[in-house]
């Protein structure tokens, strides 16, 4: 992921450039986007700006991964006043109260991150998953999706299997992209491994 961003930016990528994208692409999706960005790039622009720039791109939900809960106010006010569903991530690590709080402000679904450390593909989705997930189903309605790790459609069958309602796909979807001759091979990888992806929960 980190040499995605490196290349990314050394071509010219920004946040008006992703703003762009979305207003062009958006119109064409039958599903919601939601926009996942540290909180340095939300605050240089100003929370306000910053949210309404997204909701005019057509964003519906926006996960910071760096802000706790505690800290979420000021985001949260803005996300609510521009109709941005703000997604909140636990942790394997997190305490059973701070989880349930945690829970009950996250808004659209709750994004339970497999395993600590950093993101990145793995070889396996520890089994501690399936627990977290029966703790969290306990505590409420809403969706819960998994996200970190997961590369292969043995993963999202076995955590599809253990209750998720969703998966979270990055870095290897950065890492088809990498490998790719052409940006076009790379979209059409990409394409392949995201139904190979839907194929094992069908």
């Amino acid at each position: 992921m980190v040499q995605l961003s490196r290349r990314a930016l050394a071509k010219g990528t920004n946040f008006n450039a992703i703003i762009s994208m979305l207003k062009e692409v958006v119109p064409q999706l039958s599903c919601p986007i939601a926009l996942f960005s540290y909180y340095n790039p939300i605050l240089k622009r100003g929370v306000e700006k910053f949210m309404a720039t997204i909701k005019d791109a057509g964003v519906h939900g926006l996960v910071v991964p760096d802000v706790p809960l505690e800290e979420t106010g000021i985001l949260r006010k803005e996300a609510v006043k521009n109709k941005i569903e703000l997604v909140l991530l636990t942790t394997p690590t997190t305490p059973t109260d701070r989880m349930k709080a945690i829970v009950e402000a996250s808004e659209g679904f709750v994004y339970l991150v497999s395993s600590v450390g950093v993101t990145g593909a793995r070889s396996s989705i520890s089994s501690r998953v399936q627990s977290l997930l029966q703790e969290i189903k306990k505590a409420t309605d809403k969706p819960v999706a998994v996200g970190f790790g997961i590369s292969k459609p043995e993963h999202v069958k076995q955590i599809a299997g253990w209750g998720a309602d969703g998966v979270i796909v990055g870095s290897a979807m950065v890492k088809i992209l990498g490998e790719a001759k052409s940006p076009e091979e790379g979209l059409m990888d990409l394409e392949n491994f995201t139904k190979s992806l839907t194929a094992a929960i069908s």
